[in-house]
């Protein structure tokens, strides 16, 4: 019955036209990922001029080994989680002691979830090669409406005013979250070259944290200028890595604007892990 509203939802919102179709006078960002140079820990470990951090963890909690996590975030003392693949993608809301399901909404089977964030009581959702967002409402996860994008779905977080999404490249999309129209792009590099593989996102203090993909990496970006201002280098904090290969890689940064500890987990991973950042030169030094 579930699912045959949703297509029948489904069908309604593509007779009458979906949400956020693009304007012409609005210079869009259509570039499809390229093959970037992959950034390594080695790089960024022997450059002297950007900040590097390493991690003490907190508190480990449990993860469902079924999530392919995409999307995550904290919200109200819950953690909010998007997951990917087909045939089982996900919008939950999870409780972070327990690790235990307290809500979801199964996607239907031709969707790839992607990143999740949450602006003024909706839940936007992004899709992997579907060039299609979903809009919830946040209490009852009831599809509201849906939205197309140009480019592949990757990461999805906000600053507050404007949408902010990745597709895999070098670029941060900031998007109108009334009209979800693309108003600019920004790219992002260390001062040497572009920063591709930008995948999961979070806004921290006007900063974007983002995995950078099949890496232990986390570069932290400026979001007015697309300045690398940061590394994360979470080397060692896969719980399982002769099993956790790819592609159960580290995927996922939560905020706990409480605490100002960061969250992480990884596709399929089956903990998750509160952690403090520290400065790479104070830990080696200690």
């Amino acid at each position: 019955m579930i699912e045959k509203s949703f297509k029948l939802i489904t069908l309604g919102l593509l007779i009458f036209g979906l949400s956020g179709c693009q304007s012409d006078n609005i210079k869009q960002y259509k570039e499809a990922p390229k093959v970037w140079k992959q950034v390594s820990r080695e790089e960024i470990l022997s450059q002297n001029t950007i900040p590097v951090f390493t991690y003490n963890i907190i508190k480990t909690y449990p993860h469902n080994v079924t999530s392919y996590t995409e999307g995550l975030l904290m919200r109200d003392g819950y953690l909010f989680e998007g997951t990917g693949r087909y045939n089982q993608s996900k919008l939950l809301k999870i409780d972070l002691k327990s690790g235990k399901t307290i809500q979801q909404h199964t996607l239907g089977p031709r969707y790839f979830g992607e990143g999740v964030t949450i602006f003024q009581g909706h839940i936007f959702q992004l899709t992997y090669k579907s060039n299609i967002g979903f809009i919830y409402d946040k209490d009852s996860f009831n599809l509201k409406k849906m939205f197309r994008y140009p480019t592949q779905g990757w990461g999805l977080t906000t600053d507050g005013s404007e949408l902010i999404m990745s597709d895999g490249s070098a670029a941060l999309i900031f998007l109108d979250p009334k009209t979800l129209q693309q108003k600019r792009y920004i790219k992002v590099s260390d001062g040497k070259s572009e920063v591709g593989f930008l995948n999961e996102l979070e806004y921290i203090n006007g900063e974007v944290f983002a995995n950078v993909w099949k890496t232990n990496l986390i570069v932290r970006i400026s979001s007015k200028t697309g300045k690398v201002t940061g590394w994360i280098d979470l080397t060692g904090i896969n719980p399982d890595p002769a099993k956790l290969k790819f592609p159960y890689v580290l995927n996922g940064i939560a905020y706990d604007n409480k605490s100002g500890h960061l969250l992480i987990a990884g596709k399929c991973w089956p903990d998750l892990f509160e952690i403090e950042l520290v400065p790479i030169e104070n830990k080696f030094d200690n």
